[in-house]
Protein backbone atom coordinates (compact mmCIF):
# COMPACT_ATOMS: atom_id res chain seq x y z
CA UNK A 1 0.00 0.00 0.00
CA UNK A 2 1.58 3.33 -0.99
CA UNK A 3 1.64 6.14 1.25
CA UNK A 4 2.35 9.89 0.77
CA UNK A 5 2.96 12.35 3.27
CA UNK A 6 0.77 15.65 2.27
CA UNK A 7 1.50 19.03 2.68
CA UNK A 8 0.60 20.29 6.37
CA UNK A 9 -2.82 22.68 4.45
CA UNK A 10 -5.08 21.29 7.38
CA UNK A 11 -5.17 19.49 10.25
CA UNK A 12 -7.57 16.32 11.79
CA UNK A 13 -10.80 17.51 13.14
CA UNK A 14 -10.74 14.83 15.60
CA UNK A 15 -7.57 15.26 17.38
CA UNK A 16 -5.95 17.90 15.33
CA UNK A 17 -3.27 16.29 13.81
CA UNK A 18 -1.09 17.42 10.71
CA UNK A 19 0.09 14.06 9.76
CA UNK A 20 -2.52 13.02 7.09
CA UNK A 21 -1.54 10.51 4.98
CA UNK A 22 -3.23 10.35 1.21
CA UNK A 23 -3.70 6.30 0.26
CA UNK A 24 -4.61 6.11 -3.44
CA UNK A 25 -5.35 2.01 -3.17
CA UNK A 26 -8.14 2.94 -0.84
CA UNK A 27 -8.57 6.47 -2.41
CA UNK A 28 -8.71 8.07 1.20
CA UNK A 29 -7.33 10.62 3.39
CA UNK A 30 -6.44 9.29 7.14
CA UNK A 31 -4.66 10.73 9.77
CA UNK A 32 -1.82 8.79 10.94
CA UNK A 33 -1.90 9.74 14.65
CA UNK A 34 -6.00 8.83 15.43
CA UNK A 35 -6.30 6.60 12.18
CA UNK A 36 -9.54 8.91 11.28
CA UNK A 37 -10.74 8.36 7.99
CA UNK A 38 -10.76 12.37 6.96
CA UNK A 39 -12.17 12.33 3.12
CA UNK A 40 -13.02 9.66 1.19
CA UNK A 41 -13.10 8.86 -3.08
CA UNK A 42 -10.36 11.19 -3.48
CA UNK A 43 -9.05 11.26 -7.11
CA UNK A 44 -5.39 10.54 -8.09
CA UNK A 45 -4.38 13.19 -10.37
CA UNK A 46 -1.07 11.36 -10.93
CA UNK A 47 0.26 8.88 -14.06
CA UNK A 48 -1.57 5.60 -14.54
CA UNK A 49 2.11 4.60 -16.02
CA UNK A 50 5.70 4.39 -14.34
CA UNK A 51 8.92 5.50 -15.43
CA UNK A 52 11.75 4.00 -13.68
CA UNK A 53 14.37 6.71 -15.28
CA UNK A 54 14.10 10.14 -17.63
CA UNK A 55 14.15 8.63 -21.19
CA UNK A 56 10.70 6.38 -19.92
CA UNK A 57 9.02 9.26 -18.71
CA UNK A 58 9.66 11.54 -22.04
CA UNK A 59 8.56 8.41 -23.87
CA UNK A 60 5.15 7.25 -21.43
CA UNK A 61 3.98 11.11 -20.96
CA UNK A 62 1.21 12.07 -23.25
CA UNK A 63 0.98 15.88 -22.44
CA UNK A 64 2.66 18.61 -23.71
CA UNK A 65 4.53 21.52 -21.58
CA UNK A 66 2.57 23.59 -19.06
CA UNK A 67 0.84 26.68 -19.86
CA UNK A 68 2.36 30.07 -19.50
CA UNK A 69 2.27 33.41 -19.57
CA UNK A 70 5.35 34.45 -20.84
CA UNK A 71 4.57 33.04 -24.59
CA UNK A 72 1.79 34.95 -26.62
CA UNK A 73 -0.33 32.18 -26.84
CA UNK A 74 0.39 30.49 -23.56
CA UNK A 75 2.20 28.18 -25.09
CA UNK A 76 -1.18 25.81 -25.99
CA UNK A 77 -1.05 25.93 -29.82
CA UNK A 78 0.10 23.28 -31.77
CA UNK A 79 3.22 23.64 -33.85
CA UNK A 80 4.87 21.73 -37.16
CA UNK A 81 7.91 20.07 -36.46
CA UNK A 82 11.07 21.38 -38.01
CA UNK A 83 12.25 17.44 -38.77
CA UNK A 84 11.60 16.50 -42.30
CA UNK A 85 11.24 13.08 -41.32
CA UNK A 86 7.42 11.45 -41.86
CA UNK A 87 5.85 9.43 -38.21
CA UNK A 88 8.19 6.53 -38.71
CA UNK A 89 11.38 8.58 -38.59
CA UNK A 90 11.81 8.45 -42.71
CA UNK A 91 12.86 11.16 -44.74
CA UNK A 92 9.75 12.51 -46.64
CA UNK A 93 10.48 13.04 -50.46
CA UNK A 94 11.72 16.83 -51.81
CA UNK A 95 7.98 17.67 -52.80
CA UNK A 96 6.21 16.59 -49.84
CA UNK A 97 8.96 18.38 -47.97
CA UNK A 98 8.74 21.97 -50.00
CA UNK A 99 4.69 21.55 -49.24
CA UNK A 100 5.50 21.02 -45.21
CA UNK A 101 7.73 23.76 -45.66
CA UNK A 102 5.06 25.98 -46.90
CA UNK A 103 2.33 25.11 -43.63
CA UNK A 104 5.06 25.46 -41.37
CA UNK A 105 5.49 29.12 -42.76
CA UNK A 106 1.66 29.74 -42.84
CA UNK A 107 0.97 28.55 -39.59
CA UNK A 108 3.62 30.89 -37.90
CA UNK A 109 2.32 33.68 -39.39
CA UNK A 110 -1.22 32.77 -38.41
CA UNK A 111 -0.01 32.20 -35.12
CA UNK A 112 0.52 35.80 -34.64
CA UNK A 113 -2.34 36.79 -37.13
CA UNK A 114 -4.04 40.12 -35.17
CA UNK A 115 -2.42 43.09 -33.54
CA UNK A 116 -2.91 41.90 -30.04
CA UNK A 117 -0.74 38.77 -30.74
CA UNK A 118 2.04 40.37 -32.66
CA UNK A 119 1.94 43.09 -30.08
CA UNK A 120 2.25 40.14 -27.35
CA UNK A 121 4.89 38.38 -29.29
CA UNK A 122 7.22 40.84 -29.40
CA UNK A 123 6.64 42.25 -25.59
CA UNK A 124 7.23 38.92 -24.36
CA UNK A 125 10.56 38.27 -26.22
CA UNK A 126 11.49 41.74 -24.66
CA UNK A 127 10.51 40.65 -21.54
CA UNK A 128 12.44 37.52 -21.61
CA UNK A 129 15.60 38.87 -22.68
CA UNK A 130 15.38 41.35 -20.12
CA UNK A 131 14.62 39.06 -17.28
CA UNK A 132 17.68 36.46 -18.68
CA UNK A 133 19.85 39.88 -18.32
CA UNK A 134 18.52 40.38 -14.79
CA UNK A 135 18.89 36.63 -14.14
CA UNK A 136 14.80 36.84 -12.39
CA UNK A 137 13.28 33.84 -11.91
CA UNK A 138 10.51 32.04 -13.69
CA UNK A 139 8.07 33.12 -11.15
CA UNK A 140 9.02 36.35 -11.60
CA UNK A 141 8.66 36.57 -15.38
CA UNK A 142 5.51 35.00 -15.03
CA UNK A 143 3.99 37.98 -13.08
CA UNK A 144 5.78 40.71 -15.06
CA UNK A 145 3.28 38.82 -17.71
CA UNK A 146 0.73 39.03 -16.46
CA UNK A 147 0.93 42.40 -15.39
CA UNK A 148 1.67 43.44 -19.26
CA UNK A 149 -0.95 41.17 -20.41
CA UNK A 150 -3.46 43.30 -18.15
CA UNK A 151 -1.61 46.40 -19.63
CA UNK A 152 -2.98 45.40 -23.07
CA UNK A 153 -6.30 44.24 -22.08
CA UNK A 154 -7.32 47.77 -20.31
CA UNK A 155 -5.22 49.67 -23.44
CA UNK A 156 -2.64 50.88 -21.69
CA UNK A 157 0.03 50.33 -24.31
CA UNK A 158 -0.82 52.56 -26.80
CA UNK A 159 1.38 55.94 -26.73
CA UNK A 160 3.86 54.26 -25.17
CA UNK A 161 7.08 52.31 -26.33
CA UNK A 162 6.38 48.36 -25.88
CA UNK A 163 10.50 48.22 -24.33
CA UNK A 164 9.44 50.74 -21.77
CA UNK A 165 6.53 49.13 -20.59
CA UNK A 166 8.33 45.76 -20.05
CA UNK A 167 10.29 47.32 -18.21
CA UNK A 168 8.29 48.99 -16.29
CA UNK A 169 5.98 45.19 -15.80
CA UNK A 170 9.31 43.57 -14.51
CA UNK A 171 10.45 46.21 -11.92
CA UNK A 172 6.74 46.02 -10.54
CA UNK A 173 7.12 42.56 -10.56
CA UNK A 174 10.29 42.20 -8.96
CA UNK A 175 8.89 44.39 -5.84
CA UNK A 176 5.47 42.72 -6.07
CA UNK A 177 7.48 39.20 -5.16
CA UNK A 178 10.26 41.18 -2.95
CA UNK A 179 13.24 40.40 -5.56
CA UNK A 180 14.06 43.38 -5.44
CA UNK A 181 16.13 45.52 -8.75
CA UNK A 182 16.42 48.78 -9.09
CA UNK A 183 15.80 51.30 -11.88
CA UNK A 184 19.08 51.38 -12.52
CA UNK A 185 19.54 48.02 -12.75
CA UNK A 186 16.74 47.55 -15.29
CA UNK A 187 17.88 50.48 -17.28
CA UNK A 188 21.36 49.08 -17.91
CA UNK A 189 20.16 46.09 -19.68
CA UNK A 190 17.01 48.15 -21.10
CA UNK A 191 16.68 50.20 -25.01
CA UNK A 192 14.92 52.66 -22.95
CA UNK A 193 16.05 55.72 -20.30
CA UNK A 194 15.08 55.70 -16.73
CA UNK A 195 12.60 58.83 -17.36
CA UNK A 196 10.48 56.63 -19.74
CA UNK A 197 10.41 53.40 -17.56
CA UNK A 198 9.40 55.17 -14.20
CA UNK A 199 6.93 57.32 -15.87
CA UNK A 200 5.50 53.72 -17.54
CA UNK A 201 6.07 52.62 -14.06
CA UNK A 202 3.69 55.01 -12.53
CA UNK A 203 1.00 54.95 -14.96
CA UNK A 204 0.44 50.73 -15.01
CA UNK A 205 0.22 51.04 -11.18
CA UNK A 206 -1.93 53.97 -11.45
CA UNK A 207 -4.26 52.87 -13.49
CA UNK A 208 -4.14 49.02 -12.76
CA UNK A 209 -4.71 49.96 -9.07
CA UNK A 210 -1.33 48.00 -7.90
CA UNK A 211 -0.02 48.73 -4.58
CA UNK A 212 3.46 48.35 -3.79
CA UNK A 213 4.86 48.99 -0.80
CA UNK A 214 8.47 50.58 -0.17
CA UNK A 215 11.11 48.55 -0.74
CA UNK A 216 13.58 47.20 2.88
CA UNK A 217 16.66 47.49 2.51
CA UNK A 218 16.63 43.46 4.64
CA UNK A 219 15.27 42.33 0.86
CA UNK A 220 19.14 43.13 -0.78
CA UNK A 221 20.71 41.47 1.57
CA UNK A 222 21.06 38.02 -0.10
CA UNK A 223 21.88 38.89 -3.35
CA UNK A 224 24.56 41.39 -2.74
CA UNK A 225 26.07 39.03 0.42
CA UNK A 226 26.64 36.14 -2.14
CA UNK A 227 28.11 38.09 -4.96
CA UNK A 228 30.47 39.37 -2.27
CA UNK A 229 31.15 35.64 -1.22
CA UNK A 230 29.69 36.33 2.28
CA UNK A 231 28.42 33.38 4.81
CA UNK A 232 25.33 33.25 6.08
CA UNK A 233 26.74 34.51 10.19
CA UNK A 234 27.05 37.92 8.41
CA UNK A 235 24.00 38.04 6.49
CA UNK A 236 22.36 37.65 9.69
CA UNK A 237 24.25 40.04 11.58
CA UNK A 238 23.39 42.45 8.68
CA UNK A 239 19.47 41.75 9.34
CA UNK A 240 19.88 42.67 12.78
CA UNK A 241 21.99 46.16 12.28
CA UNK A 242 19.43 46.81 9.37
CA UNK A 243 16.46 45.84 11.45
CA UNK A 244 17.78 47.92 14.56
CA UNK A 245 18.39 51.07 12.04
CA UNK A 246 14.79 50.39 10.89
CA UNK A 247 13.39 51.14 14.69
CA UNK A 248 15.07 54.46 14.82
CA UNK A 249 14.30 55.72 11.83
CA UNK A 250 17.56 55.49 9.94
CA UNK A 251 16.03 53.81 6.64
CA UNK A 252 13.52 56.54 6.07
CA UNK A 253 14.65 58.77 3.16
CA UNK A 254 17.73 56.93 2.37
CA UNK A 255 17.99 54.85 -0.92
CA UNK A 256 17.74 50.89 0.57
CA UNK A 257 20.72 50.03 -1.22
CA UNK A 258 23.27 52.12 0.36
CA UNK A 259 21.57 51.55 3.60
CA UNK A 260 22.28 47.41 2.66
CA UNK A 261 25.42 48.03 1.86
CA UNK A 262 26.94 49.60 4.85
CA UNK A 263 24.75 47.27 6.93
CA UNK A 264 27.12 44.38 4.84
CA UNK A 265 30.19 45.97 5.21
CA UNK A 266 30.00 46.89 8.85
CA UNK A 267 28.41 42.67 9.22
CA UNK A 268 31.37 41.58 7.39
CA UNK A 269 34.36 43.72 9.28
CA UNK A 270 32.07 42.36 12.42
CA UNK A 271 32.15 38.87 11.67
CA UNK A 272 36.06 38.66 10.42
CA UNK A 273 34.89 38.64 6.93
CA UNK A 274 36.14 42.29 5.83
CA UNK A 275 35.59 43.35 2.55
CA UNK A 276 36.47 46.77 1.01
CA UNK A 277 34.26 49.72 0.57
CA UNK A 278 34.67 49.93 -3.11
CA UNK A 279 34.02 46.40 -3.47
CA UNK A 280 30.60 46.67 -1.51
CA UNK A 281 29.75 49.73 -3.45
CA UNK A 282 30.49 48.28 -6.31
CA UNK A 283 27.75 45.14 -6.39
CA UNK A 284 25.72 47.69 -4.78
CA UNK A 285 25.93 49.94 -7.08
CA UNK A 286 26.39 53.20 -5.25
CA UNK A 287 29.42 55.47 -4.52
CA UNK A 288 32.10 54.37 -1.74
CA UNK A 289 30.88 58.02 0.19
CA UNK A 290 27.07 56.60 0.20
CA UNK A 291 28.46 53.81 1.97
CA UNK A 292 30.99 55.51 4.23
CA UNK A 293 28.20 58.02 5.82
CA UNK A 294 25.46 55.58 5.69
CA UNK A 295 27.86 53.60 8.03
CA UNK A 296 28.75 56.41 10.05
CA UNK A 297 25.18 57.07 10.76
CA UNK A 298 24.50 53.27 12.05
CA UNK A 299 27.57 53.43 13.85
CA UNK A 300 26.47 56.59 15.73
CA UNK A 301 22.92 55.65 16.37
CA UNK A 302 23.60 52.39 17.02
CA UNK A 303 26.17 52.65 19.27
CA UNK A 304 28.01 49.87 17.73
CA UNK A 305 31.62 49.81 18.83
CA UNK A 306 33.79 48.43 15.74
CA UNK A 307 37.24 49.11 14.13
CA UNK A 308 37.29 50.32 10.94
Amino acid sequence: MEKTETKKVHACPECGSHKLIRDYSRAEVTCDECGLVISEDIIDTGPEWRAFDHEQGEKRGRVGAPMTYTIHDKGLSTMIDWKNKDIHGRDISAGRRAQIYRMRKWHKRIKVADAKDRNLAFALTELDRLSSHLHLPRNIREGAAMVYRKAVDKRLIRGRSIESVTSACIYIACREYKVPRTLDEIVEHSRVDKKEIGRSYRFITRELEIKLYPTSPVDYIPRFATELGLSGKVQRKAQDILEGAIKVGLTSGRGPTGVCAAAIYLAAIMEGERRTQKAVSEVAKVTEVTVRNRYKEIIEKLGIDVKI
